[in-house]
């Protein structure tokens, strides 16, 4: 608060206004403890001193983050403050540890989009700017780090948006902690799908808001021990109970009553419902519709969001006939009955809604009656009942009503959390509490005073944590603060709750008595509380009372304080639900302990309520809080409009400027040293003459000044209130006398310029009269001078035209008798020219004819000689030709050799098959044979059997003595029979078997023969291989002479006759000298041209043992991965190992094979390679390895899609092929396809090869390969750069403490005797530059880490095109991260930083000029964001510049959320100068607000690409010819005789 002594004459100043609330001035005239201000809206104000606050007019002009840095810490500073920040949609701001959140009714995703998320992640707080996700951050930073639970207290009224705040604040803690929720729903999403089902069952309209909250609601986020989230759950705390049974005019109940009113026609006909306006519980009030709300569909929305939660169609449907019940429940109405105190069923309409209430409930009509109109009474002797007067059984009713909504809501509560899913094992929690604020109307009853008392125990809490955040700051600058007063609210809570003697106990005191009334209740209240000072008696009222709370004096009417606190727990009613068919409403109702359930006690509503707040505060105070102020800045929500009267009253209910009347006790103005010597030193100059610390320096001024109380710390001067408006005003003083002596030193300059302009005029004038006289004299003497001049001319003129007549006659006579001389000369030398030309003639006729004879003579010679050479070309060409000839026959005998080994394999091939068939058909006969005979024997057999059972028989059936002799001679015969023919049968036995070992034997014969055949037939397909090879070999060499023949031709007719003796010879000498050399190389592979050369060549392939073909080959394979495994090095800048396995593949044929498994060793030697990813070295070696290797893959290979013909017919058709394609080659063309080139060929002449599966695969793995490698190069780096990106962009807010450090060691190094009022002025510029250039070391390490991984990429040979990629997605890396920065920090938005950046990117931009456009090609280009923002901040005259201007001149690149981020967040902490002016921050804000309403991405802050920049044709494109020829192999495999070929181009 001002005083007299604060506020003078030319203060500027902050008075009350009714429209604007606060409006500024600047005071003309002091009288008294009048003050006249002059406002800005033009008005002349006369205001109380009291009434009058200081305005800071060194404010900055977008307002300050937090409020504690404001000089002023008053009303009007914190609404103007607010305003400000709200006008440039900075809707968060601090005070100190205190989150204010303006509504801006409208989309803001830049401000809630991941990259936020990410920047707000394990920052400091107060680091970043102010917002929601800095508080979640502290609250879960202080969970993890010290173990205990910590709470989020959002508060602020209807529409201030509280809930989109709790959404935000549950988001960044499930980003946090990273669960998802059930069937793919996070936490945040489960939590706010109970929203409308809460809603509706526990908000309704009252006077101020259509959907004010009746319940506070804390929701608890539950973290296991590793920090992740493992549950949730929602506690709901003091619902409004009474407002069931009654409301006020013009509020509304609950919405689900009206919802169900509108539900579809069949739901209304089965509860039997009808019109608000006919229930009891609904007409108390003639508000039944809400604006813009359709009830029907709102219904319709609740029973979805109860889908949603859990809740099933069976108990959505108890659920709202239980509501219905409530509704009936109320118009039953009672009259008095026949006996005393007695009350029976008022009507037939009464006796209608009662049926329907049971029939809801699925209950005993009759048990509903006693219950409502009956008590039973237990005494040690009797159980009596009683019967209720009619207003009794009212209030039974009504208590009915509550018991059952208050039941109802509890289960809803706990339905939703088992939906959510809660963790009981939890230790850790961050509850956030959504809670009703403070509420004042013109009509407030019980219900203001339950929501108010409320408010003012969580406004006790926070008053204490402001407190106590004041003591750690004092205690942090060790200053005295024992004498602070706490500025606390205590005695309005003892006013309302203390036992005995509250209003709370003295209503439930009233309510136990039948008698009382409101009047005597009121009374009671007069009598108890009449030298309270929070407690004021109304003059013209009987029934209401005042109450004084900390956000201003709220008046309560009486008249209904005791109906709606009166709740009694009844015995029959809980009795009566309880044995309900239902078994909803039983579970609703669970039974009762025994001692609690024979009688009805009371229980006041006020009393649960203090207990629940109770049980709130206990979870409160048992966690760590951390507070919100939502503040809803107009009515009519809607953006952009900022209603003062509105945001400074919901700033004293939200606790905001009581938290500034705790700061106000104590220091509220806090500056540092530097600051207040910065502002204040000119109060005490010779402070500054002197040689003393800051300490001492601020010590002194304070002296000089006579302050008292204020105190210093150990780096800030802390001021009592009131002492910085004092200071300012002596500062005020000070620079008015300066002003004044500046007006009268510049009064006395005008003056006497004046003075020495009148004199200069004077002395004028007199030159002007002086210099008249001299011109009229001067006039004279030159007419005397140019008569003289004028005689002496005329007696000039005529002598010299006699002189002249006199000469020209002279002249005529000389030039006659000259003329007649000349033509005379002329005529004697025309005379010689003729004879001269004659001559010339005559002499060049003769020469001519002697040079044509000789001409021809020569001609004639020279035909001669042309003749003779040409005969002996022609002989030399016919031996060529006859050459040709011999290796063409020896060509056909070689086919028809091969023709012949394929015959016989082909008839051996036939004969085994024919012996196997006659071997099968053999064994197959004597098996059937040897089976026959089995089947013989058994038959055999089975007939002794059978006659010898036979003869037993007869022996047994005949006469002993007579038969006797007969029947053993027969038998006897029969035996003797049948043992000849078993020895028939085993002689033909025996037979069988000798002819089984005969055909056994024979069968091994023919198998071993078989063996034989098979050698022979597999050492003849070697062969045939071998010949295979030779007569491809011979038909390329025969194609290369017929191509060297016919160039040889072609050349002979092409060269000039005059140059054909001296090439000629020596071409001929080259090219036969070539062939040689290439014959005697190939004399390894080579057969020799005649007949018997193959017979002796396989007799001695038969002599001598070789390997297989195939462990050659793995041999061969084996040494090319030893060798590619080890670090090759670089020919010519050509990577060996890539030529070495790309020459070695395609001479193995590797490409065209089906089956291999060379590719996958050498991709597996590649990957084993790198392992390590922090070698650079050896990623930037096989990058380069890769990159080349894949280059003649794709140059190389074609897949195989018309390979139709079976290998040895393409080799055979291929002679041919390339013989007539030698002959219609051109002379140019001949050389590409000799023999030399197409052994060692270069990338040039690669002929393309039909690639298989395989081939392709490792192509395909090549190129996966060669990504993943130039990934992690490229990551390699970003990691590095990052972490000096990271100590630029920390160091920056380190930059003014250093800057006022260098400062300090300046004025203290400079020599005593000079002044410091001096010093001062320079050593700032001194220190700045001073400081810049030793921040300028962290952009050389970047500069440097870029040369360092530039030089070992070149000394690897890495291609250029890939180096320009990782150059120039490093530069987008660093223009992300900077540009980022920038826009979060508003420290790193100042003019300081933008010179500091300036020249960061100059070393960049030095670097891309050094590193040449082949290596950093448009790397410059992808920093426009970071260097049209930097631009924008060095740049001068800000505010003169349009918004056209900076879109398309000065930052064209950036979007219009960036520009006003930047624009908002600049200060220029060098010269003081302003942004852009606030027409162009208004066009801006109209410009974001179309692009969100068009739904278009707001977010101003960048993405970093991580994606590979390039394809396989990309580098195709981009890399040069490779000539693999000239590579030289490495040493491991140049002395391996399986790789000569590579030795070949030396040979």
């Amino acid at each position: 608060m001002a005083s007299l002594d604060h506020i003078i004459v030319g203060s500027h100043v902050w008075v009350e206004d009714p429209v604007l609330a606060w409006v500024d001035g600047e005071v003309f005239k002091i009288n008294g403890n009048e003050v006249h201000a002059h406002t800005t809206n033009g008005k002349t104000v006369v205001a109380n001193m009291s009434k009058v606050f200081p305005k800071d007019t060194e404010a900055p002009p977008a307002g300050v983050d937090d409020m504690t840095k404001l000089s002023y810490l008053h009303e009007p500073g914190v609404l103007q403050n607010l305003a400000t920040r709200y006008e440039l949609n900075e809707i968060y701001t601090y005070t100190s540890s205190i989150l204010i959140a303006v509504n801006p009714f409208q989309r803001l995703p830049h401000l809630y989009d991941t990259h936020m998320m990410e920047q707000y992640k394990g920052a400091d707080f107060g680091e970043l700017s102010p917002h929601v996700f800095a508080v979640a951050d502290v609250a879960y930073r202080a969970m993890i780090n010290e173990g205990k639970s910590n709470s989020i207290l959002v508060s602020g009224e209807s529409g201030a948006g509280k809930t989109e705040t709790t959404k935000m604040l549950m988001r960044y803690l499930a980003y946090l902690g990273g669960r998802s929720g059930i069937e793919g729903r996070t936490v945040e999403q489960q939590v706010l799908e109970s929203n409308p089902v809460l809603e509706a069952f526990g908000n309704a309209k009252t006077v101020r808001n259509n959907n004010s909250s009746r319940f506070g609601k804390f929701v608890e986020i539950q973290f296991d021990k590793n920090g992740r989230i493992s549950g949730a759950a929602i506690r709901t705390y003091l619902l409004e109970r009474s407002r069931v049974c009654q409301i006020n005019d013009p509020e509304r109940n609950y919405h689900c009553f009206y919802l169900l009113c509108a539900a579809p026609d069949e739901e209304i006909e089965k509860y039997k419902l009808g019109n608000p306006q006919s229930f009891h519980y609904l007409n108390q009030s003639k508000c039944f519709k809400l604006d813009g709300v359709d009830e029907a569909q709102e219904y319709l929305a609740t029973r979805r969001a109860m889908d949603i939660v859990g809740i099933s169609e069976q108990e959505q449907e108890a659920i709202f006939r239980v509501v219905a019940a409530i509704l009936h429940i109320g118009n039953i109405d009672f009259a008095k009955g026949p006996e005393i105190d007695s009350s029976v069923i008022k009507d037939e309409k009464s006796r209608f809604h009662l049926d329907m209430a049971a029939k809801l409930l699925m209950c005993d009509v009759k048990g509903l009656e006693n219950a409502l109109i009956k008590r039973v009474m237990v005494t040690p002797e009797e159980v009596i009942t009683r019967t209720l007067d009619p207003a009794s059984a009212i209030v039974s009713r009504d208590g009915l009503a509550k018991t059952i909504y208050s039941h109802l809501f509890d289960w809803l509560v706990e339905k939703i959390n088992i939906s959510i899913g809660q963790d009981p094992t939890s230790k850790s929690l961050i509850g956030v509490l959504d809670i009703y604020g403070f509420e004042s109307f013109k009509c407030n009853s019980f219900e203001q005073l339950c929501i108010n008392f409320t408010n003012e125990k969580l406004q006790q809490h926070f008053n204490q944590h402001v407190f106590k955040m004041e003591q750690e700051e004092y205690t942090k600058e060790e200053i005295n603060w024992s004498y602070i007063e706490f500025v606390d609210n205590q005695d309005v809570l003892d006013l309302i709750e203390k036992k005995p003697g509250g209003i709370i106990a003295l209503l439930d005191e009233a309510c136990m008595f039948p008698r009382s009334t409101h009047e005597t209740f009121a009374q009671k209240l007069y009598q108890t509380f009449k030298n309270n000072k929070r407690f004021i008696k109304p003059k013209l009222s009987r029934t209401n009372f005042t109450i004084c709370h900390y956000a201003g004096e709220v008046t309560y009417q009486a008249d209904y304080f005791l109906d709606k606190n009166k709740d009694y727990v009844v015995a029959e009613h809980q009795d009566l639900l309880n044995a309900s068919k239902c078994s909803f409403v039983s579970g609703l109702f669970p039974p009762l302990p025994e001692e609690t359930s024979k009688s009805s006690k009371f229980s006041s509503i006020g009393s649960c309520f203090k207990l629940q707040l109770q049980s709130l505060m206990e979870t409160l105070n048992s966690t760590q809080p951390h507070y919100i102020r939502c503040v809803k800045p107009n009515n009519v929500l809607k953006p952009s409009i900022f209603e003062n009267f509105n945001v400074i009253q919901q700033l004293r209910c939200g606790g905001v400027l009581e938290a500034i009347r705790i700061s106000c006790a104590g220091y509220p103005t806090r500056r540092t040293f530097y600051e207040f010597l910065l502002r204040f030193s000119l109060l005490a100059p010779e402070v500054l003459e002197g040689n003393f610390d800051d300490k001492a320096a601020c010590q002194k001024i304070l002296d000089k000044t006579g302050l008292k109380g204020y105190q210093l710390g150990k780096n800030k001067v802390f001021l009592r209130a009131g002492q910085m408006a004092e200071l300012d005003a002596r500062r005020a003083e000070v620079l008015g006398r300066a002003a004044r002596t500046i007006q009268r030193q510049i009064r006395t300059y005008i003056a006497r310029k004046e003075f020495l302009k009148l004199r200069q005029a004077s002395v004028y004038l007199q030159s002007l009269w002086r210099g008249r006289l001299a011109c009229k004299l001067y006039e004279c003497i030159r007419c005397e001078a140019a008569a003289v001049k004028i005689q002496k001319n005329l007696r000039r003129y005529f002598a010299r035209k006699s002189y002249t007549a006199l000469r020209m006659s002279a002249i005529m006579l000389q030039t006659g008798s000259r003329a007649m001389i000349a033509r005379n000369d002329f005529r004697l030398r025309k005379q010689t020219k003729a004879s001269i030309c004659i001559q010339a003639q005559w002499r060049c006729h003769r020469d001519y004819s002697y040079h044509k004879r000789l001409q021809k003579a020569t001609l004639t010679y020279q035909c001669a000689w042309r003749q003779r050479l040409a005969r002996k070309e022609l002989r030399k060409l016919r031996m060529a030709a006859r050459e040709t000839g011999a290796l063409k026959e020896a060509k056909d005998k070689l086919e028809k050799r091969v023709e012949e080994l394929t015959w016989r394999l082909q008839l051996e091939k036939r004969l085994r098959t024919d012996l196997e068939e006659t071997k099968a058909q053999e064994i197959a006969k004597l098996q059937d044979m040897l089976h026959e005979m089995q089947l013989q024997v058994e038959e055999a057999k089975s007939t002794v059997i059978k006659e010898r059972e036979a003869a037993r028989k007869a022996i047994e059936e005949a006469l002993p003595i007579i038969k006797e002799t007969p029947v053993l001679v027969q038998d006897t015969e029969k035996i003797d029979s049948l043992n000849a023919e078993i020895e028939n049968l085993k002689g033909l036995l025996l037979i069988e078997k000798q002819a089984t070992d005969s055909a056994n034997k024979a069968f091994a014969e023919a198998q071993n023969r078989n063996i034989e055949l098979v050698k022979k037939v597999e050492d003849s397909e070697t062969r045939a291989d071998q010949f295979q090879d030779t007569v491809q070999r011979l038909e390329e060499r025969v194609s290369n002479l017929e191509s060297e023949n016919q160039v040889l031709r072609q050349q002979a007719v092409a060269i000039s006759p005059t140059s054909r003796a001296s090439c000629s010879k020596s071409t001929i000498f080259q090219r036969s000298t070539e062939n040689e050399n290439i014959l005697s190389g190939e004399s390894k592979l080579a057969l020799d041209l005649s007949p018997g050369a193959p017979n002796s060549r396989e007799l001695q392939n038969d002599d001598k043992p070789q390997k297989s073909l195939n462990e050659k080959q793995q041999e061969n394979q084996d040494l090319l991965i030893e060798c590619i495994s080890k670090d090759l090095g670089f020919s010519g800048g050509r990577p060996i190992a890539a030529c070495v396995i790309y020459r070695c593949l395609l001479h193995w044929r590797s490409f065209e094979v089906e089956r291999t498994s060379i590719f996958d060793r050498i991709i597996q030697t590649i990957g084993s390679a790198i392992e390590a990813q922090d070698n650079i070295d050896v990623l930037s070696y096989w990058l380069s390895n890769s990159s080349t290797l894949l280059l003649l893959l794709q140059r190389t290979l074609k897949a195989s899609g018309a390979a139709s013909l079976t290998p040895q017919r393409r080799r055979t058709s291929a002679l041919f092929g390339r013989m007539s394609q030698g002959i219609r080659a051109s002379p140019q063309s001949a050389d590409l396809f000799s023999f030399s080139g197409r052994m060692m060929g270069g990338l040039s002449d690669l002929h393309q090869v039909e690639a298989k599966y395989p081939a392709l695969l490792f192509k395909q793995q090549l190129t996966a390969f060669l990504e993943k490698i130039y990934g992690m190069i490229r990551d390699n780096l970003k990691k590095e750069v990052s972490s000096l990106l990271a100590s630029c962009i920390q160091v920056l807010k380190t930059f003014q403490i250093v800057l006022l450090e260098i400062m300090l060691i300046l004025l203290t190094v400079q020599a005593p005797r000079t002044s410091r009022a001096s010093l001062i002025r320079g050593s700032r510029s001194q220190a700045n530059a001073m400081v810049q250039q030793a921040l300028i070391v962290h952009w050389q390490s970047i500069v440097k880490s870029l040369t360092n991984y530039l030089k070992i990429l070149r000394a690897n040979h890495v291609p250029p095109f890939l180096v320009r990629k990782v150059s120039t997605q490093i530069f987008s890396f660093i223009n992300v991260q900077l540009f980022n920065s920038l826009l979060l920090r508003r420290e790193c938005c100042s003019f300081s930083n933008g010179e500091y950046l300036k020249a960061g990117l100059t070393e960049l931009e030095h670097w891309c000029y050094d590193a040449t456009e082949e290596y950093a090609d448009s790397a410059w280009g992808e920093l426009k964001h970071i260097r049209q923002a930097v631009g924008f901040l060095v740049i001068h005259q800000k505010p003169k510049k349009t918004l056209k201007e900076i879109t398309n001149d000065l930052c064209p690149v950036l979007s219009i959320q960036q520009l006003y981020r930047i624009s908002t967040m600049y200060w220029d902490d060098k010269y003081g100068t302003h942004s852009v002016s606030s027409e162009v921050i208004s066009s801006m804000r109209v410009m974001m607000t179309e692009d969100s309403n068009s739904a278009v991405s707001s977010s101003f802050l960048l993405d970093d690409d991580s994606s590979i920049p390039f394809s396989v044709d990309d580098i195709s494109k981009s890399m040069t010819e490779i000539e693999v020829a000239d590579v030289d192999p490495p040493p491991l495999i140049r002395q391996n005789s399986g790789f000569v070929f590579l030795l070949q181009r030396k040979e």
